[in-house]
Order: C-alpha cells, then sequence, then structure tokens
C-alpha cells in the first residue's frame, strides 16, 4: 500500500462485498474497475492453495493485513451438477454451521446474496485436525430473482468471493485499551506511591500531619460523617477495575 496513505485498509462490509465487487466481476462489464479490484480482490483458485500461503497471493492492497479477499472462479464439475472439491494438498476446507443471508441495509432491507463459513482441517476426513483458519464464501443470487420476495432465491454462480482470515482471540491491532489486568495493575501501584509519599510527608513535616488528623481540622471542613470526596472516587475507580470495564467500549461511536 506505498501509494496509500498510512492508515487506509480494505475493510468493506458484507453488503459492498456482494452488491459491489461481486455484482460488477459477475456482470464483466466494468473493465475500468477490474483493474482497480484485482488489487484487492484478485482471482484465484483458493483450493490449489493451502490457507497460510493465500496472504502471498492476495490482492497487493491487502499484503500484511490480517485479512484476504479472493475472486473464486467456478470449478469444471460444478458446472457439470457435481459438488465442489475442497481438497488442498495438505488438508481440507469444511462448512460448519447452516448456510446464511447477505441484507441490504434501509428500510427496505432484501436478500442480495448467500454467506457460508468454512474451518480449515489438516490431514484427510474424518481425521483431519481443526484448524485456526477460517473462511466466508459469498455468492450473490441471480438478477431476475431479485425483485421477489422468495426466502430462498437462486445464486449465481460464475464466481463467489471469500474472505480468508485465521481465528485469533486477542484484539485488533487499532483496538489498543489496556487489559483491566494492567489497568489494576496501575491503580495499585499509584495507591502505593501515594501511601509512601503521605508517610515521607508526615515524617518529615509532623505539625502537619498533626493539624491535618486533629478532631478541629476535621469538624471545621463541614464533611464530618460523610465519606470525603477523594475516598468516593478511589472506590469508585477500584469498583470499576474490579466488577465491570470503566467503559462500554463496543458502544463507542468511531466514525
Amino acid at each position: 500500500m506505498e501509494d496509500m496513505p498510512p492508515g487506509f485498509r480494505f475493510f468493506p462490509t458484507e453488503e459492498e462485498l456482494v452488491s459491489f465487487y461481486l455484482h460488477y466481476k459477475l456482470e464483466g462489464r466494468r473493465n475500468d474497475l477490474d483493474r482497480i479490484m484485482v488489487r484487492v480482490i484478485p482471482v484465484v483458485d483458493i483450493y490449489d492453495h493451502n490457507p497460510w500461503d493465500l496472504p502471498q497471493i492476495s490482492g497487493d492492497l491487502c499484503q500484511g493485513d490480517h485479512e484476504w479477499f479472493f475472486f473464486i472462479p467456478r470449478q469444471e464439475r460444478e458446472a457439470r451438477g457435481g459438488r465442489p472439491n475442497r481438497l488442498t494438498t495438505s488438508g481440507y476446507w469444511k462448512a460448519t454451521g447452516s448456510p446464511g443471508h447477505v441484507y441490504s441495509s434501509g428500510k427496505n432491507s432484501r436478500i442480495i446474496g448467500g454467506k457460508r463459513t468454512m474451518v480449515y482441517y489438516e490431514g484427510r476426513a474424518p481425521h483431519g485436525r481443526k484448524t485456526e483458519w477460517k473462511m466466508n464464501e459469498y455468492k450473490a443470487i441471480d438478477a431476475e430473482a431479485a425483485s421477489s420476495n422468495s426466502s430462498n432465491p437462486p445464486l449465481r454462480q460464475e464466481f463467489s468471493l471469500c474472505r480468508v482470515y485465521m481465528k485469533t482471540k486477542c484484539l485488533r491491532a487499532f483496538d489498543r485499551r489496556p487489559s483491566a489486568a494492567l489497568i489494576g495493575r496501575e491503580a495499585a501501584s499509584g495507591r502505593a506511591h501515594g501511601d509512601e509519599a503521605a508517610k515521607t510527608s508526615r515524617h518529615q513535616n509532623p505539625q502537619m500531619a498533626d493539624r491535618t488528623s486533629s478532631p478541629e481540622s476535621s469538624s471545621s471542613s463541614g464533611d464530618h460523617g460523610n465519606p470525603s470526596q477523594t475516598g468516593e472516587s478511589s472506590s469508585n475507580w477500584e469498583m470499576g477495575v474490579d466488577n465491570q470495564p470503566l467503559w462500554e467500549w463496543e458502544q463507542l461511536n468511531w466514525f
């Protein structure tokens, strides 16, 4: 992505993948668009490659990312009515769950495509070993069925679009929020430094410490019998760390 500003990524929604990229690929009427799309979604028969080799042959604008997109041409055995061959040299892709649909956005939402999720297994069935590699395969619905309200419209088969990625339990690269454990350690460290500073101050100026802790000082403050504002803030901080996040991260609107 040398010709793009830092921070730009190819990060399309499912609707954009189906209604724009896959649609124009199937129509084949935009040569100018094809020259751009090949840089993000090249045409590759991914079943000729192991999944860990796919990042190297992905579009040059997706090099270094954590998800990769490909147009998959229909196999000859599919054209003859057979099932697709999802075997690779080291394993196989296996469908998981039930096929789903991709919907358009807006008030008049409708089905615009089909979606299937697959998981990669090393070895041969039925003794394959499940890996962290996953794939979403998208197909567009037939244009003639687009205006119908059918719950299971026919799908175009000439090309499918797939998104390949690795299942991960870590945060996204741009999500730099500290973990709860780190926040707890920092809070504990801050309290320890505060206690140490208070002890040093009392040792160096005992008269000031006596005035601060005297009953007269406490009663003249106007807060007798009520928790101090500082103490209440500290309690809330500890509750936020130990019991629940300090903020609802998913509710923040980044865009």
